[in-house]
C-alpha cells in the first residue's frame, strides 16, 4: 500500500515537473527564457539608475577643464566618448539603445563577456564608443536575459536606431543585415563612414551563426550643457 502511494506521489511530481518544463519551453519559444528574463530585468533597473546618475553628474572636473580648449563640437564629443570609455568598468552602464522596429529599449553596458551580456547589450572592447570615428559594435542575447536583440531579423533598410550616451545622442539608419560565421571579425572593421554594428546568435536557440545589422550614422545631437 505504501509502495503504491509512493509511486503515485512520484508520478504526480514527474507530471508536474514535465508540465513546468513544457511551459518554460513554450514561453521561451514565443518570447524569452523567463527565469533569466527576471534576472535581466533586475539588472536593467539597476543600470537605468546608474545611467541616470551619469547624466546628472555630467563631465568630471578634469573633463570640463579639457573641454575649454576644444572648440569643435565633434572633437568635444569624441573626447568625452574616449574619457567615458576609460573611466568605466566592464559591465557598467554607459548608454541606452532604442530600436523601434525590434521593440528594443535597453541600457547598454561596456563589454561583451558572458557576465556583461547578462545585464544587457554590450559594446565590444575592440571598438570605440559612439562619437569616436569608426565602427561601434554591440552584441546582445536573443532568447535569454530579456533577449534585447531577439528581433534583429525584423530590421529593414532605412529603419532608425538611436543610441543615447551621457554626452550625446546618435541617430542611425539601417543599411542592411547579413548572416555570418561566428568568427567573422571583419564586421568590426572601420569603413569609410561612421556606423553601428549589432550582432546576435542565429538562428534562435543556436550559436551556429550570427545575425548582423549594419547601420549608418546620420545625426549627432550633443547633450545639453
Amino acid at each position: 500500500m505504501r509502495a503504491r502511494r509512493a509511486l503515485r506521489v512520484l508520478s504526480t511530481i514527474l507530471v508536474v515537473a514535465g508540465g513546468l518544463l513544457l511551459l518554460d519551453a513554450g514561453v521561451t519559444l514565443v518570447w524569452q527564457e523567463p527565469f533569466t528574463g527576471l534576472l535581466g530585468r533586475l539588472h536593467q533597473d539597476a543600470l537605468g539608475n546608474d545611467l541616470s546618475r551619469l547624466r546628472r553628474e555630467g563631465p568630471t572636473a578634469a573633463e570640463r577643464r579639457a573641454l575649454t580648449h576644444l572648440r569643435d563640437q565633434r572633437r568635444r564629443i569624441a573626447f568625452l566618448a574616449r574619457s567615458l570609455r576609460r573611466r568605466t568598468k566592464d559591465g557598467e552602464a554607459v548608454g541606452r539603445i532604442r530600436i523601434p522596429r525590434a521593440d528594443a529599449n535597453f541600457v547598454v553596458v561596456k563589454g561583451t563577456t558572458a557576465p556583461d551580456l547578462r545585464k544587457g547589450p554590450g559594446i565590444y572592447e575592440q571598438t570605440p564608443f559612439p562619437g569616436v570615428p569608426g565602427t561601434v559594435a554591440m552584441a546582445g542575447h536573443r532568447t535569454t536575459y530579456l533577449a534585447p536583440f531577439r528581433h534583429l531579423d525584423r530590421l529593414r533598410r532605412g529603419d532608425p536606431i538611436t543610441v543615447e550616451m551621457p554626452y550625446a545622442t546618435f541617430s542611425y539608419k539601417v543599411e542592411g543585415t547579413r548572416i555570418v560565421r561566428p568568427d567573422a571579425f571583419w564586421i568590426l572593421r572601420r569603413v569609410g563612414h561612421d556606423r553601428l554594428v549589432l550582432s546576435a546568435c542565429h538562428p534562435l536557440f543556436s550559436a551556429a551563426k550570427r545575425i548582423v545589422v549594419f547601420a549608418r550614422l546620420v545625426r549627432t545631437a550633443p547633450a545639453p550643457a
